[in-house]
């Protein structure tokens, strides 16, 4: 069976136009600094790592969440925003802060004794 594209002059000419234009709006992206601002979160009995975060008013964050010990959750429940934490895991939990305070984020998830210490705060300026 022959490659489509390798054959075909028009799909050949699309492929390299889109690689361009992608190319271009990646390095773009890159050189504005767009796209969520990467937190890792690293949570383990009865600890979140950073437990102080600071974030600006609409400006997107992706929280990158890992744990090592037991399943836990990771919530913010003034942004209405929470995702569980697996072991051995990487969850992925966005946010676009849309007010200024401070504000908790926890643990949701019961995790042994100790469970209700673990906390922290988020700062949004």
């Amino acid at each position: 069976m022959r490659p489509l594209i390798a054959h075909n002059p028009k799909r050949r000419l699309a492929l390299r136009q889109f690689t361009v234009l992608a190319t271009g709006a990646a390095l773009a992206c890159v050189a504005h600094g767009e796209g969520p601002t990467v937190i890792r979160v690293h949570a383990r009995k009865f600890t979140f790592t950073p437990d102080k975060i600071t974030l600006k008013r609409g400006v997107p964050v992706v929280f990158e969440l890992t744990g090592q010990d037991i399943l836990m959750g990771f919530s913010i429940p003034d942004f209405n925003v929470r995702a569980d934490v697996v072991p051995g895991q990487t969850v992925r939990l966005a946010l676009t802060p849309d007010k200024t305070g401070t504000f908790d984020f926890l643990c949701d998830i019961f995790c042994g004794s100790g469970h209700e210490t673990m906390n922290g705060t988020l700062t949004v300026t």
